[in-house]
């Protein structure tokens, strides 16, 4: 089992979750973070920090494998994040929001379809 990020951390990006990880296996985008499958040691302490609640683990049945791969796949690619940072502008608002998962932005100025 592990924990991964899903679509209500776009455009949100609150990094509490990152200051309580005990193995530094956030990565962050630019309008969202993943946690690195192979990295992360099940222990759960950033589920009940995330304000945005968009840490599950896996085996959640409402977690598709999709964003595992998700989190698997930019985890290998984004730099990893070791302390907190302000969230994004509007993070409030953004917060709860549906829809998102098409505004994920994999590279700067750049957005993919993870519907």
């Amino acid at each position: 089992m592990t924990f991964v990020v899903t679509e209500n951390c776009i455009k949100c990006k609150f990094t509490d979750c990152v200051e309580v990880c005990p193995v530094d296996c956030f990565y962050e985008g630019e309008n969202m973070l993943v946690i690195h499958p192979d990295e992360c040691i099940d222990c759960g302490v950033c589920v009940p920090e995330c304000p945005a609640e968009a840490i599950f683990p896996d085996t959640d049945p409402m977690i598709s494998d999709h964003w595992l791969e998700i989190n698997r796949k930019y985890a290998d690619k984004w730099p990893n994040i070791l302390s907190k940072r302000p969230p994004m502008p509007n993070a409030d608002a953004e917060n709860g929001r549906s829809g998102k998962a098409a505004e994920m932005s994999p590279n700067p100025g750049q957005t993919e379809d993870v519907t």
